[in-house]
């Protein structure tokens, strides 16, 4: 045990030499350290925009509901059903029920042009037309502010996130489609999910405004349980009057995230890793300042019997309680600047605009953290060679 004992001295001797001489290279060591925070804070950032994309999608989704919609169609954009099919569709095994008949909304989706608040530019925003179980189907959705349109009546609802992103969403006024104006009589809010980017009214208020007759984009449905969707989706793929696809609400809404949370995730990473290469040569030049201002008291410690090993690793760690420190202050940094953000982006598959608040996950801090050790790692492992393999009687004669 004597060696492994002397040797965890050497690098704890070695070591505490170098930390206690940051003082002396404050300007070098804040560089390093901020700008590995800058690499930290910029990646979680925007990482943690995908999340709250993702999020807000996902969390649009009941296990125990369904979406359909015509087959072959990836979005209620491209859907299309007659009346007679939403009825088929509402009477199937496993759709749950109530005194007023089955738990099914068929549903018309179509997109108008509001003002972001943020910037004045226009903005595809969502309006549904749906039915009277729209809000038993969707488990989340409740009235906040106001009151439920009227049916028959052109009077709409807005979402929350829509209201607060998008400029003449106030309760109380008034939206005007094409020729027509819709008194804004309630608020709703949907746990998060993509409903309150939306606009709601009855469908068949929306129909006669859009001129769409008696057709409809797609149908949701509540189940009887979560175990009753294969019924469900085996009766109606089977029913030779139909032609459809049918999804969980879940596995719909998770589709329609992928191609923007990985967009983001992309460009989060290459910005990251752009960012980390400055942060690279930042911790490369901290760390050979201090092997260089520590070179005669690297070669008189070898000198006295410290291994070479003792010395690379204390510089090591010396790199990286920096990173650490670097790594901490960008996590707590972007933590507190984007988690709960409110913003709003395009979903490429609707073509309309999804708001959602940035989401600071702890995977993402802790990966911001794994970036700033590698970061470390690399910036303080050529320095530590320079100063374990530096000759001793060359080191001496350097003042």
């Amino acid at each position: 045990m004597a060696g492994p004992l002397n040797w965890l001295s050497q690098v704890t001797s070695v070591s505490k030499f170098g930390l206690l001489s940051i003082p002396q290279r404050a300007g070098s060591v804040a560089a390093a350290v901020i700008g590995i925070a800058g690499v930290v804070a910029v990646l979680v950032g925007v990482l943690s925009m995908g999340a709250g994309f993702q999020k807000a999608m996902t969390a649009s989704g009941s296990p125990d509901a369904a979406i359909v919609l015509r087959s072959g169609a990836d979005s209620e954009m491209v859907s299309g059903f007659l009346r007679e099919s939403t009825r088929i569709i509402g009477d199937a095994p496993g759709v749950a029920r109530n005194d007023e008949g089955p738990l099914s909304s068929a549903e018309l989706f179509v997109i108008i042009n509001l003002p972001k608040r943020s910037t004045g530019t226009d903005a595809n925003v969502p309006m549904r037309g749906v039915e009277h179980a729209a809000m038993k189907v969707r488990d989340k959705l409740k009235l906040v502010d106001g009151r439920m349109f009227e049916w028959g009546k052109n009077e709409v609802i807005v979402g929350v996130g829509g209201a607060n992103e998008f400029g003449g969403l106030e309760l109380g006024g008034k939206l005007r489609v094409g020729q027509h104006e819709w008194p804004i009589v309630g608020l709703f809010s949907a746990g998060g999910g993509t409903a309150e980017s939306e606009i709601w009214t009855d469908a068949s208020v929306l129909q006669a405004a859009y001129k769409r007759g008696d057709t409809f984009q797609s149908v949701y449905v509540k189940l009887v349980s979560v175990g009753a969707f294969q019924e469900f989706k085996d009766a109606l793929t089977t029913d030779p009057r139909l032609n459809v696809k049918v999804l969980r609400q879940a596995e719909y809404y998770s589709e329609q995230s992928t191609a923007v949370t990985k967009l983001i995730t992309t460009l989060g990473f290459l910005i990251a890793f752009l960012m980390a290469i400055g942060a690279v040569f930042g911790a490369l030049n901290t760390m050979y300042s201090s092997v260089s201002a520590r070179t005669r008291e690297i070669a008189t410690l070898r000198a006295l019997g410290f291994g070479s090993g003792a010395v690379v690793v204390s510089v090591m760690i010396e790199s990286l309680a920096l990173a650490v420190l670097g790594g901490a202050l960008g996590a707590i940094g972007a933590y507190f600047t984007f988690n709960g953000l409110q913003t709003a982006t395009m979903n490429w598959q609707s073509f309309s605009q999804v708001t959602f608040a940035f989401a600071v996950t702890p995977e993402l801090l802790v990966r911001g953290i794994v970036w700033a050790v590698l970061i470390g790692l690399i910036g303080g492992l050529f320095p530590a060679l320079r100063g374990a393999l530096l000759p001793i009687a060359a080191a001496l004669r350097e003042l």
